[in-house]
């Protein structure tokens, strides 16, 4: 396994100061994968549970939250029913073209606010992005396309910090447990309505949109 894993910072921030537009009771529009039915992600967060149980300045991701974050669309206050429609539609068709696929998810690392997991491979990820990136600019035009197209990493948070402090402490215990991985197969892209009004990211599903075809779950 190559050792890519980004350097680890001296400190920590708390993950959960309220960035730009956010307040309590505000809610989000974002497409994200999620990994409901799939035990390798279960068996993951479990594997990691006990250790993240001994330290208190993280807050660990229930399995039924953890997610990969692609695209946002916007404050769900500030979006129109009739563009999620026609965004969710347009997905549909762009999605078509693509497959499901397997990745692997992990392991673990520190990074500034959480404990990170990259994804792999990259490159359908990236595409499926682009297909979503892609709906949003036939219905709104490139220009309102939200989030730069560029310098995106899929990853999978297993913990957020939910303090400022320093990484050595958790820096050490992740050394000293051995690496897992999951493999997860990944089907569809979810656009949910996301809030963090509790610290931890909870949503809503809107719609499913199923890669290479497949049916998607969609509520719009």
């Amino acid at each position: 396994m190559t050792n890519d894993r980004p350097p680890v910072p001296e400190a920590m921030r708390d993950h959960w100061w309220w960035r730009p537009g956010w307040s309590q009771g505000r809610s989000f529009y974002t497409w994200h994968i999620t990994f409901d039915g799939q035990p390798g992600m279960q068996q993951l967060a479990d594997f990691y549970a006990p250790m993240l149980a001994n330290l208190p300045m993280l807050d660990a991701v229930p399995v039924k939250w953890l997610h990969l974050t692609m695209q946002g669309i916007g404050f769900t206050d500030e979006v129109g029913k009739a563009d999620v429609v026609a965004i969710v539609k347009t997905a549909q068709t762009r999605c078509a073209s693509l497959q499901p696929f397997t990745a692997t998810v992990g392991p673990p690392y520190v990074d500034a606010e959480t404990i990170q997991m990259r994804v792999r491979p990259t490159e359908p990820l990236i595409e499926a992005r682009a297909c979503i990136r892609d709906a949003i600019a036939t219905v709104w035009g490139r220009d309102r396309v939200p989030e730069p197209a560029e310098g995106w990493r899929p990853h999978v948070s297993l913990a957020y910090s939910n303090t400022a402090g320093p990484s050595l402490l958790i820096a050490e215990a992740l050394a000293a447990t051995s690496p897992r991985t999951a493999e997860v197969t990944i089907f569809s892209v979810s656009l949910i309505e996301l809030n963090r009004d509790r610290k931890m990211y909870e949503w809503n599903d809107v719609a499913a949109v199923g890669l290479g075809g497949l049916p998607g779950a969609g509520r719009t």
